[in-house]
């Protein structure tokens, strides 16, 4: 008698699952009458994106959130938001601690994979770790947004910190304070630093702020260098974060100084603040201060450029990874110096980091370039519009030059599977689609050099 095979997911193919369902869910209910400020439901379609751009924290937008969007409807983008950012396994599994159920194997298996981690021991310590670190430093966000929220919006000004907190530091960039994001906050210094804050402390990942913490509580008081005790994970993304913030804030600053639609006409304090936020919020969180449409093409290529660097592993952010373009860099510097392998910090990098960094990098451009060509064979539009909205959807930033509420169905559709591969991860949904080898025999093909260059 033969027995039939049990049918099993993966644990990929569960987080990717997870995404999809909480995206459905939250479509179904942004579908209803009681979620549309007008009262009347909008159409599925536009409902459905706007449960995708939530849920995979991007921040595109077919609608303006502010005045379509009913309190109840706002709030379910927000949950979508929270649960996006963190992972519903991250929130499953918190619910299972605060209800003193043990963990299992299964259990911690999907949360090493949703995480990206490379172990499993800690992981309980770790879950409690990361929901109370997000909730205190979102918290504090929400405290510091209502010294101007509240003032010029009253109660309503509460409701507005706490969203646009939490999506800051989920990298969402939705807000719910009008239609043209935070373009009316662009010289107000301290919209400026805590939405900049928010978005750095998201986009930094959890294992750093851990590891920050252990060598400033460890540290003597004759020895204060923290970053040479820092781990090799936090050293790169720490270093690539402030470099990619500064260069792109230097270049934004430079090709925009004269440009009369951005910031040709603010005083020089200004200029740097929002060059800054910019070079900030292209790190996949989607605020605008300056109308992207407006940006010297100079300045789009260069935002291009850091929406899909993105920020950094095991945080709230998208894109390829800070410290996957560390890897690739150092490589191709071991590889033109004709060394035997890449090193950073004194430390050498294993050859499956570069093989996977290879990987994730290739999927991510395959994804961006693909999407922009079919947006520009489905619709009328300029080759670097298409192209800043297939990165800004596959880095799940959020920026638009203003394409996202002129995208047609076959645009929108595009769009939304652009964004889901985007935050779930190409290499991701690569393991999760391919057939398990089970005890296949392993046959070497033959080696063979070829011509590189």
């Amino acid at each position: 008698m033969v027995r039939k095979k049990k049918f099993t997911l993966s644990t990929t193919q569960i987080i990717l699952l997870s995404f999809l369902v909480t995206i459905l869910l939250g479509s179904a209910l942004l579908a209803l009458p009681l979620s549309s400020a007008s009262g009347e439901a909008v159409p599925y379609l536009d409902a459905l994106f706007t449960a995708t751009t939530s849920t995979c924290v991007t921040g595109l937008v077919t609608l303006p959130t502010v005045s379509t969007w009913s309190v109840f409807g706002q709030i379910i983008i927000l949950l979508l938001i929270q649960i996006g950012g963190l992972g519903i396994i991250t929130i499953m599994s918190g619910l299972m601690l605060l209800l003193n159920r043990k963990m299992g194997i299964s259990d911690r298996l999907l949360i090493q994979d949703a995480f990206n981690l490379n172990t499993m021991s800690g992981l309980a310590k770790f879950i409690k770790k990361v929901l109370l670190g997000t909730l205190l430093i979102e918290g504090v966000g929400a405290v510091m947004y209502m010294f101007v929220f509240v003032p010029e919006f009253g109660a309503k000004g509460v409701w507005i910190s706490v969203f646009n907190s939490v999506s800051a530091f989920c990298n969402a960039g939705i807000d719910i304070v009008a239609e043209n994001s935070l373009c009316n906050y662009a010289t107000n210094p301290l919209v400026n630093v805590v939405t900049c804050a928010l978005i750095i402390l998201g986009g930094l990942g959890y294992i750093v702020w851990w590891d920050v913490i252990r060598v400033v509580k460890n540290r003597s008081p004759k020895n204060r260098k923290i970053f040479r005790h820092l781990t090799l994970h936090s050293k790169i993304a720490i270093t690539v974060t402030s470099i990619l913030i500064l260069v792109g804030a230097i270049f934004i600053f430079i090709f925009e100084y004269s440009n009369p639609l951005t910031i040709g006409e603010m005083s020089l304090f200004d200029k740097i603040q929002v060059s800054f936020f910019q070079s900030v919020t292209t790190r996949t969180a989607g605020f605008a201060t300056i109308p992207q449409e407006n940006l010297t093409n100079a300045s789009a290529v260069i935002s291009i450029i850091l929406m899909l660097i993105g920020g950094s592993p095991v945080g709230t952010a998208g894109g390829i990874k800070t410290v996957t373009v560390a890897v690739l860099i150092s490589s191709a510097f071991a590889t033109v110096r004709n060394k035997n392998s890449a090193a950073l910090f004194g430390r050498r990098i294993s050859e499956a980091s570069i093989k996977k960094a290879v990987a994730v990098s290739v999927m991510f451009l395959v994804i961006c370039v693909s999407a922009a060509v079919l947006l520009m064979a489905t619709g009328d539009m300029a080759a670097i519009d298409a192209l800043y909205e297939t990165v800004s959807a596959t880095a799940t930033v959020g920026l638009s030059r203003n394409l996202t509420a002129t995208l047609n169905t076959c645009g929108k559709l595009i769009i939304i599977v652009t964004m889901y591969f985007g935050r779930v991860g190409p290499i991701s949904l690569a393991v999760a689609l391919s057939k398990k080898n089970e005890s296949q025999n392993v046959v070497l093909e033959p080696t063979e050099d070829i011509c590189i260059g």
